[in-house]
């Protein structure tokens, strides 16, 4: 009955000897780190951005695959414009059709200054004519005092006079209508020229709109996801593809209270991956958590005031990132090393960067 436990108390003896051989080898692996140095776990993150229709709308082509690395401005993917170009040639024709406006109303405008010189030449000749029926008749009434003209005479000169005025009346009026005309001319040409504005308004538009439909990369980066596929109509806003910004790269972290209370703004990071451990990359502390990130239910003590983390960015050189560009990846694990003594010098596992 004894001999079954045999095989069980050699495979614990084996598990316990492969414990304790791991845990000799993991405390050389991790070494101590000197005074001076904080350190953290995280991953590689960085910005990302979408690519998504301004308008609603069809996509004709899609010109950037996933992992493609593009650059600010690229043209990414074009939508339909076979509505838009219709419209802009409608919009044209407008123009056209407003400018045609604009030389009418302006012939119009000559036409009313040639009438108001004629209806001023009316008024000058009707008053000639006013002022001699006036002198007529002052003539007939002093002579009329002598008898010398007839008293049928006399009336007739007094007629003239009056039709005389009259005529002069009609004359002016006549050019006051002139000078309304000339105005509603004038009018004419502003509206006609208002319009013109407008068509070429509808026409820039329309361009914008147009070129809108030519989805550009707003930022330097790799394609990251393809949302959408050609042919499929997406709405106002709809993503097509996902960017990610490999300018703006960095790694979250978090230190206790004893080691953030000491983190300033730009101070010196390096960063390993666990996919290159040979290398440390330099990076600098962009970003420092006001409120602790990790809080216990109550913070009564000194102890439980450590617990507190806050979290901590470190940003990566933008001209280290252009340098090695495609070889950024994001979602990397690795460790922060962070010095918050300046005096404190890095170990030599640390000493060797990225250039």
């Amino acid at each position: 009955m004894a001999k079954p436990a045999r095989p069980i108390l050699t495979l614990l003896v084996v598990l316990a000897l492969t414990a304790a051989a791991y845990a000799v080898w993991q405390s050389t692996r991790t070494r101590p780190l000197p005074e001076g140095i904080a350190s953290g776990n995280g991953r590689i993150e960085a910005t990302e951005v979408d690519v998504a229709a301004l308008a609603g709308g069809r996509i004709t082509a899609i010109l950037a695959s996933e992992g493609q690395t593009v650059k600010a401005g690229d043209v990414l993917v074009e939508m339909d414009t076979d509505q838009l170009k219709a419209q802009e040639r409608q919009a044209e024709a407008a123009l056209r059709r407003a400018r045609i406006g604009v030389d009418t109303a302006g012939s119009g405008v000559d036409q009313a200054i040639a009438q108001r010189a004629a209806a001023e030449a009316q008024v000058e000749q009707a008053q000639a004519v006013a002022d001699a029926a006036r002198m007529r008749l002052a003539r007939s009434e002093q002579l009329s005092k002598s008898s010398t003209v007839s008293q049928q005479v006399l009336d007739d000169d007094r007629a003239n006079e009056r039709q005389a005025r009259a005529g002069l009346a009609l004359a002016r009026a006549s050019l006051a209508a002139a000078d309304a005309g000339i105005g509603a001319a004038r009018a004419r040409v502003v509206d006609a020229e208002a319009a013109v504005e407008a068509a070429q308004a509808a026409i820039d538009a329309i361009t914008t709109s147009i070129e809108d439909m030519s989805l550009r990369a707003p930022r330097a980066g790799r394609v990251q996801y393809q949302i959408a596929e050609v042919g499929e109509v997406v709405a106002p806003g709809g993503r097509i593809l996902n960017i990610v910004v490999l300018d703006d790269v960095y790694m979250t972290f978090f230190l206790p209270t004893s080691q953030a209370g000491r983190v300033q703004i730009g101070q010196e990071v390096r960063l390993i991956l666990d996919a290159a451990p040979d290398i440390a990359i330099p990076a600098s502390v962009s970003y420092v958590a006001d409120v602790a990130q990790f809080t216990p239910k109550t913070v009564e003590t000194t102890v439980e005031r450590e617990k507190l983390m806050f979290r901590v960015k470190a940003q990566v050189r933008p001209a280290l990132l252009e340098k090695y560009i495609d070889y950024v990846k994001t979602g990397l694990p690795g460790s922060a090393y962070l010095r918050i003594d300046p005096k404190a010098e890095w170990p030599a596992t640390l000493a060797k960067v990225a250039q």
